[in-house]
Order: structure tokens, then sequence, then C-alpha cells
């Protein structure tokens, strides 16, 4: 598929911590008439996100923290089951994902491998999401984990059986679209399900 772009045009709508554009450009795929269109684009950065698990035990961490937008979206205690994960700060998504592991985990990783890079919402989002996988045991935990307190993070850890954590997913009660791939590519290429 060609296609052609010119004429871009970016307008800043809103600049906080993330930033908000109107994007407007002449769009041509080869052998039609080009056509001028505009969006919204959201910048808000980079992320990582890991699933820890521990083979011999048969089971993953999780992580349990308040999310506004499912709140406003119907979640009624607005808590979200999901992989560990954060924003990349000038950093490789390998440092952020062992940085946030420990964070809020309190498990300092050894082996993390990157299975994945996606993006999460093309239509409106420039974030690509990092996914990682991590081997986890008893030996790694460093700290109580539970977040920044500096970030308003409240987080709970949860270990799960992987066979709970997927009928999890199927049952749709895991609705985080990065803990659902992650676990996803458990079913594929770590567990026997």
């Amino acid at each position: 598929m060609d296609v052609s772009i010119t004429g871009l045009k970016r307008e800043t709508v809103y600049q906080g911590k993330y930033q908000y554009q109107r994007v407007s450009y002449n769009y041509e795929r080869a052998g039609s008439k080009a056509s001028q269109v505009t969006r919204e684009v959201f910048h808000r950065g980079h992320g990582a996100s890991v699933l820890m698990y521990n083979l011999d035990q048969k089971t993953v961490l999780l992580i349990k923290q308040f999310r506004i937008p499912t709140y406003l979206e119907g979640n009624p205690s607005g808590i979200l089951l999901e992989a560990c994960a954060g924003s990349i700060d000038n950093e490789p998504p390998e440092a952020c994902i062992r940085r946030e592991a420990l964070e809020e985990t309190g498990y300092e990783l050894q082996e993390v491998r990157q299975v994945f890079a996606a993006y999460m919402s093309p239509g409106a989002m420039t974030e690509i999401i990092y996914g990682f996988v991590a081997p986890y045991d008893a030996t790694m935990k460093k700290t109580k984990g539970g977040g920044l307190a500096s970030e308003n993070e409240d987080i709970e850890v949860v270990e799960l059986s992987f066979k709970y954590a997927w009928q999890l997913v199927k049952q749709q009660q895991i609705q985080d679209a990065k803990t659902i791939m992650l676990l996803q590519y458990a079913v594929v290429h770590i567990f026997d399900t």
C-alpha cells in the first residue's frame, strides 16, 4: 500500500504532563485523489510491562491498583488487575521494567526478555508498550514493593496460579490489554495449558 503524506501541520491543543495535538495533513494513496485529514493525537510517552512468572510453582505476579479511567468507564471499584508496568523515563525499556518491578513488586529481576513492542491505541495515541517476561522466585524479593508514595501509587502485589490468571482473562475479569497480551504469550511459550 503506497501512500503519500504532505502538508503535515501540528497544533498543540494542550500541554501538561502529556501533550494533546491536532494534526492535519494531505493523504494520498497511489492512484487516488489526495484528501485533507485532521486527527487528534495524544502523546504520553512510551511504556514497558512485564509478566513475572515462576515455572516451578506455575504462578504469575500481577498487581492491583486504582485506575481513574476505568472508574469513569464503569468499573465500580476502579481497581484493575494488571502486569507490572511503567512509563519509560529517558532510559531503555529493559531498564524501565527492572526499575518498575522493584518499585511495584519489590522483586529485583535477573533475566528479562522482550517479547513484543505494540502500539496500544494507534488511532489516537503515539504510545508504544514494550512487553517483557521474567522468571521470579522468593530469593529475588528485596523490598515490600507497593509503588512510590511520591507518585501516589497504592499497589497490591498478587500472586496467582497461571491457570487461574488465564481463567480470569477468559471470564473478562482481567481487562488490561498489555496484561492480556503477556498472558497470551505465556499460554503459547511458557506454560503448558
